[in-house]
């Protein structure tokens, strides 16, 4: 049995945990919290992420060392790696924690981006103002996430407000794009450096939360595909890289802008669960692992929703045809992550008459209607 050690406890180590078990692959995790969604299904080890005999004691249970998320202290990625190998490799880990960096690294890998520019005080954000022009979105170069860390200036004038609102830290202010929708792809690569992609999906936010993936993404191109891919492999080769990435896209016609990547599975691609013929969270388990990866086709056509703020009625979500409810087993708070649902279908058609049954099991208002965009 070959051993897994993740470096975090929430729902997508729980994910992976979960994807182990049938293939003979055993995880343990790290995290600070007793109660951490993945304790229930994994052994966990407690304690903090920059805890170097919860670290060793990690390494000792573990064949590979992986991670769920992307603020894990990068020195702590590396300090594993002196026993026992870590992947993703912690340069992916560091490119992504910095903005700057994860731009600069797409321009070297060719992946086109918004226009930027590197802010660490307010008179260099007039200056980027400048140069880039309103509207402009201010972001944090590090530890932004789902709609935190960022503010977006349609005047310079409130450009010492949003400079404020952000707390006054390195940033990076990004031209504001006009995109016609936000689409991603997650990919694999195993340690001999075989690659594979799964159907590029359409995202929709409110927000600034993921809600809802549409998986493949309609309307869907082969050349939209092709280029996505293309990106994912070279983003991949550019970092010796082992596992899944996650890579956030936006399209402006036939054109695609790299947004984000997450070196990690990734919650647009938590569909493949019940919708691809091999999970991401598996594939991740067999590439960290060294194993054959696994197809990546979608099974008909699916689309995931996020349960945020609070859990719905049970028996009313499975009454929904091919619906597939995932609860994290976290406690509810406003705006917090704590399940998905996912429903699957052979065709549009039947797919959107499966998700208005959703909108009634949730008690979606109108106006957030599932399908409705984002």
């Amino acid at each position: 049995m070959t051993r897994v050690g993740i470096i975090g406890g929430g729902q997508l180590g729980r994910m992976l945990a979960l994807a182990g078990h049938d293939n003979g692959i055993s995880c343990t995790t790290l995290d600070p919290s007793r109660g951490s969604p993945a304790a229930a299904v994994a052994p966990a080890i407690v304690g903090a992420y920059d805890d170097h005999e919860r670290l060793a004691d990690l390494a000792e249970r573990s064949d590979v060392v992986t991670y769920e998320f992307e603020n894990v202290p990068v020195e702590a990625a590396r300090s594993i790696e002196q026993r026992v190998p870590v992947f993703p490799p912690p340069a992916a880990l560091e490119a992504s924690q910095d903005r700057l960096a994860e731009k600069e690294l797409f321009t070297a890998v060719g992946l086109p981006v918004a226009a930027y520019a590197p802010v660490d005080s307010l008179s260099s954000l007039a200056d980027a103002l400048e140069r880039l022009g309103t509207p402009a979105v201010l972001k944090t170069r590090r530890l932004g996430y789902d709609g935190k860390g960022q503010a977006v200036i349609h005047d310079r004038l409130l450009a010492e407000d949003a400079w404020r609102s952000v707390g006054e830290v390195p940033c990076l202010l990004e031209a504001l794009v006009r995109f016609d929708r936000e689409l991603s792809i997650v990919a694999v690569r195993g340690r001999d450096g075989a690659t594979a992609a799964y159907p590029v999906v359409e995202n929709r936010h409110r927000d600034g939360i993921l809600r809802e993936t549409r998986a493949p993404a309609p309307g869907l191109t082969s050349a939209v595909q092709e280029t996505a891919e293309a990106h994912a492999r070279s983003l991949m080769a550019e970092l010796g890289y082992v596992g899944v990435l996650a890579i956030e896209l936006f399209q402006t016609g036939g054109s695609l802008l790299g947004n984000e990547m997450a070196p990690r599975v990734h919650n647009s691609g938590h569909w493949t669960i019940e919708g691809a013929e091999t999970s991401q969270f598996e594939n991740h388990l067999r590439a960290v692992c060294g194993l054959p990866l696994g197809a990546t086709d979608a099974v008909g056509v699916s689309a995931m929703v996020n349960l945020i703020g609070s859990m719905p009625d049970r028996a009313a979500v499975l009454a929904v045809p091919r619906a597939h409810l995932h609860d994290y087993g976290k406690q509810a708070r406003p705006g917090r992550k704590l399940g998905h649902v996912t429903v699957r279908a052979d065709d549009e058609r039947t797919l959107e008459s499966r998700l208005d049954g959703l909108t009634v099991a949730l008690g979606t208002s109108d106006a957030a209607k599932i399908g409705g965009g984002g």
